[in-house]
């Protein structure tokens, strides 16, 4: 995946989507079901296994369409498939069009009000946000994730590229309704979205940093993704070594083994040393 227009804002954030698995949703499909994937410690056997779910899901939703849970667990699961183990911009761009259009439908079957929320004016919209409660933070969590997933596989369509303030304001109105949701996920998000810029070109990494520190606290130090985009998006763009490096050997002296979060600290692991590998050359 290659960023041209939006470099701060690179697939790492795409991956936070993986949290979204463990979402009430995609439980309903099944209770045990989702934790199979999500404590599997194995990313090559979920890549490998997660098409047959994804195909199950969709045939799930043609017998009943209007079904918000099924959506919702479509949205999630074909976002995180997408960003986590497609290579193909081509492909990734068909596969994140697909998980947003869920998204929208799950929103639809949630509340008629959200039914055609890209016609809605960003007031509009804003205002609609302002009227949602806490029912509503499983369905506007979903929704920024897919959108946020289809903007980084959008990022030559300027259109696209206009929707990241809904993001933004969807995930700032998760966070003031629940902001503990999903290990606290909604700040990573919202760190990411602030740090796509140094602050001389109009970022907000002080914004950004909070954020991080924020989602961190809310896990309590169990989901180790929090602290490798903390490295990546703040320590990096500020160019600072120290929390850089402190940040990532933490996470892998970590135990990745939580339960609901096996797969995503997995992964996190790999992306600290991967950033560790490279640091001498990038500070």
């Amino acid at each position: 995946m290659q960023w041209r227009f939006l470099p701060g804002l690179v697939p790492s954030l795409f991956c936070v989507a993986i949290l979204a698995l463990q979402g009430c949703s995609l439980a309903r499909v099944d209770d045990n079901l989702p934790y199979g994937v999500l404590n599997n410690n194995d990313l090559q056997l979920v890549e490998d296994g997660l098409p047959t779910y994804l195909l199950m899901v969709d045939g799930l939703i043609e017998n009943w369409p209007d079904s918000e849970s099924l959506l919702a667990s479509g949205a999630d699961l074909y976002g995180a498939y997408a960003g986590l183990f497609v290579e193909d911009p081509t492909r990734a761009r068909k596969l994140s069009n697909k998980a947003l259009n869920y998204a929208f439908r799950a929103a639809c079957a949630h509340d008629g009000d959200y039914c055609d929320l890209r016609s809605l004016s960003v007031p509009e919209y804003e205002a609609l946000l302002a009227e949602a409660g806490k029912g509503d933070v499983p369905v506007l969590f979903t929704l920024g994730g897919a959108w946020a997933g289809y903007i980084q596989q959008n990022t030559s369509d300027w259109n696209a590229v206009a929707e990241l303030g809904r993001v933004e304001a969807t995930m700032k109105r998760v966070t003031e309704l629940e902001e503990g949701y999903q290990y606290g996920q909604a700040h990573m998000y919202l760190g990411v979205l602030n740090s796509i810029l140094p602050a001389s070109l109009g970022g907000k990494p002080e914004v950004a940093k909070a954020h991080f520190e924020q989602a961190m606290s809310l896990s309590e130090g169990k989901n180790l993704l929090a602290p490798v985009l903390y490295a990546e998006k703040y320590a990096r763009l500020v160019f600072d070594r120290e929390l850089h490096d402190r940040l990532l050997k933490a996470v892998l002296e970590a135990d990745p083994n939580v339960h609901g979060l096996t797969l995503q600290n997995t992964y996190a692991q790999e992306q600290a040393k991967a950033l560790l590998a490279d640091a001498d050359d990038y500070f």
